[in-house]
């Protein structure tokens, strides 16, 4: 039996059924069980004031009373390490039979998946399995044109973090896909890693400032600018420190003119994996709904990075992503 309840009502551990189609909603499926409290919030994000829970789920007692929660308590916000990369993801880029705009919908829905997960449990393991589905991404992005610049026409933006590592990882390994071409001097998973994971510091800073609808005092600058330095002892302490990461990591918020943190590197001081990641941060950030700031449009936002922030960036690696983005759905 199914009843259909207000969104702000749902509890974790609800099966629910969205009324919409699939395409409409950042869920890999319309029916699922509820695991953690931020899928309500973007079930109440996306738009539904409504949605049917299943009562026979779990017997026909009312998931909503308190009797049924005294016997039935929520299931804790973890998952089984061998679930943390969906088995859709993998199944999908090995499909033969999937139409292309199903497969890309899937690969992107599960790399949410994936960091969405990773960033509420960041242990060594989670992070070791979610490099491992990165690795999973990253080839389908490299396998052909086509299939990299489908993935760019449905990324979401809206201000989570994960929703922001992913679009900056997708986006980052299509740009460095077009300057490194077939060069085989690059280790693009471990490319990959680093810019999915290149804001993952951010778990140790308080969500109060994290998710401020109003802009930052000095202070709370200050503890938001720890996150690249956290984002290193995370991936250190787990072993999964590369080169790659490392540079990553640390320096994505570095500017060509000295003016970044947290070292005030300056010019050719920055590796130039730093700089793509900066450039696309700044990009996916200026193109995403935040609290306080409505997202601009791709050619508006590429605008002002050019009369605003141009001495953030290399001039021609700048130049470069714009025309890396010239020919791609994100412009057109």
């Amino acid at each position: 039996m199914k009843k259909s309840i207000k969104a702000t009502e749902l509890k974790v551990g609800m099966h629910v059924k969205l009324p919409a189609s699939w395409f409409d909603h950042p869920f890999l499926r319309n029916e699922f069980k509820i695991s953690s409290r931020d899928q309500i919030r973007k079930i109440i994000d996306t738009g539904f004031k409504e949605v049917l829970v299943d009562l026979e789920d779990r017997g026909v007692e009312d998931k909503e009373s308190p009797e049924y929660r005294d016997k039935h308590p929520s299931p804790p916000l973890k998952w089984e390490k061998d679930k943390l990369v969906p088995d859709e993801l993998r199944e999908a880029v090995t499909s033969n039979t999937l139409a292309p705009a199903e497969k890309t919908a899937i690969v992107y829905q599960s790399s949410l998946t994936i960091m969405e997960r990773l960033l509420q449990d960041p242990k060594a393991e989670n992070i070791r399995e979610a490099k491992e589905g990165i690795a999973e991404v990253v080839d389908f992005i490299l396998s052909e044109d086509t299939i990299a610049q489908n993935l760019l026409t449905i990324t979401s933006h809206d201000f989570y973090t994960y929703t922001h590592s992913v679009n900056v990882g997708v986006l980052s390994i299509f740009f460095s896909k077009a300057l490194f071409k077939n060069s085989h001097a690059h280790n693009m998973h471990e490319l990959g890693a680093g810019f999915f994971l290149h804001d993952i510091g951010k778990v140790r800073i308080d969500s109060s400032v994290l998710d401020k609808p109003r802009r930052l005092t000095d202070e709370e600058k200050l503890q938001l600018r720890r996150h690249p330095y956290e984002g290193y002892k995370i991936l250190k302490d787990a072993e999964q420190l590369t080169e790659e990461c490392r540079i990553i990591t640390i320096q994505h918020h570095e500017r060509e003119d000295g003016t970044g943190y947290p070292e005030k590197l300056r010019g050719d001081d920055i590796h130039i994996y730093a700089r793509i990641c900066c450039i696309v941060d700044v990009y996916d950030a200026l193109t995403a709904d935040r609290p306080y700031q409505k997202k601009l449009k791709p050619f508006d936002a590429l605008t002002l990075m050019k009369k605003q922030m141009l001495n953030h960036f290399s001039q021609d690696l700048f130049e470069k992503f714009v025309l890396s983005l010239a020919g791609s759905p994100l412009t057109n």
